[in-house]
């Protein structure tokens, strides 16, 4: 029985790593793909004006 139990965490960990790329997958693109892109265009635009503003502490 040691066999069972040494092999059942790595099963159940396979099995729940399967269900996360399964559901990743399944939730690219859809009704939702053009709101997810906007947030992330969103954040990379915030992102670059932020890092190309000029500083106005004197350094």
């Amino acid at each position: 029985m040691d066999y069972v139990s040494a092999l059942v965490p790595p099963v159940v960990m396979a099995a729940f790593f399967i269900g996360l790329v399964v559901t990743i997958v399944k939730s690219q693109g859809g009704p939702n793909k053009a709101k997810e892109d906007a947030a992330v265009d969103m954040a990379i635009g915030h992102a670059e004006s932020v890092q190309q503003a000029p500083r106005s502490d004197g350094v």
